[in-house]
């Protein structure tokens, strides 16, 4: 085979209407899965990508999915770069939780001040389950067969995103979860935003609202400007439609239609798309309401179904 053909985008369902459909660090789908690295590995090609500004592109996205035997986890439920990094066991939980961002930051992960401020001072252990180790970057089981994102994948969503989450915007999460990124939205868009979680598990978004009320989003849970609803995500939230940003946590199997029609008109929706083989799709709504998509990276999430199928595992 080709190392053109296999570097050919798998083929997926998308909506009508889609007038751009790029790639950004395409890699072959099975040597991305197969991929082995480790961390001496990994600073040779950070330090081959200094070296050589034409490295090719293909290439980045192979040497980012590190896989370690050891946490098959993370092949199965989290995300797109499975970095060596640091346990930070030691010290404060804010000592701790900054160290975290701060290796985000040194891996060019986060970029912007904006998304480093936010990700400080939202603690990550707030929102892990008790008695698991809040600061490394790897997702993690958090019941009813749902997962909470590595942190390099919140770091990636809220960069994606940060144009569309201005002082008064509207956000929506999708399979929010403990509700981490939810609060992250809610800072950033602030009290005159609106910060909108959406889970169909009644457990979890009973247990988020308490991570919540543990963090700094707290006042605005309390004042109303965020706010988590139990209904089936993939319908969107009409109520406080239409948004400047979509966020989705869960892989769907092609575009929800209903999300992308409460997607306002100059605003943006980050959404695995995929089954076995999936892509975190950018889509930008233009203001003529025609839709241009993208895919930014490989990635595993579970999947985007419904309540019942998710509790059976399906």
């Amino acid at each position: 085979m080709s190392m053109l053909l296999m570097l050919m985008p798998m083929s997926l369902s998308l909506p009508t209407g889609v007038i751009s459909y790029g790639y950004r660090n395409c890699s072959p789908p099975l040597k991305r899965l197969l991929a082995h690295c480790n961390t001496t590995n990994l600073h040779h090609y950070h330090h081959l990508r200094r070296r050589n500004s034409t490295f090719p592109s293909q290439l980045n996205t192979l040497f980012s999915f590190i896989f370690f035997p050891r946490n098959l986890t993370c092949l199965l439920t989290g995300n797109s770069l499975f970095l060596r990094m640091e346990r930070f066991g030691s010290g404060s939980s804010n000592n701790k939780n900054k160290a975290l961002v701060e290796e985000l930051q040194n891996y060019k992960i986060i970029s912007s001040k904006r998304v480093s401020e936010v990700m400080e001072t939202i603690d990550r252990a707030l929102f892990v389950p008790d008695g698991t180790p809040a600061y490394v970057d790897s997702p993690m089981a958090i019941g009813y067969n749902a997962t909470i994102s590595a942190p390099h994948m919140h770091a990636t969503c809220l960069q994606l995103l940060e144009e569309n989450l201005k002082s008064g915007m509207h956000v929506l999460d999708v399979g929010s979860g403990t509700g981490y990124l939810t609060a992250c939205f809610a800072l950033m868009v602030g009290p005159q935003g609106r910060a909108v979680g959406v889970e169909h598990i009644q457990e979890l978004a009973d247990s988020s609202i308490k991570n919540i009320k543990k963090s700094a989003a707290a006042p605005l849970l309390k004042e109303g400007s965020l706010s988590i609803h139990v209904g089936d995500g993939r319908q969107g939230w009409s109520e406080f439609a239409p948004y400047d940003a979509i966020h989705v946590g869960a892989a769907a199997p092609e575009i929800p239609q209903p999300l992308l029609d409460q997607l306002k008109p100059g605003g943006r929706m980050v959404i695995p798309v995929g089954k076995m083989f999936q892509d975190l799709k950018v889509i930008d709504k233009n203001e003529d309401g025609s839709i241009s998509v993208r895919s930014e990276t490989h990635v595993r999430y579970v999947p985007l179904t419904s309540r019942g199928a998710q509790l059976r595992g399906c």
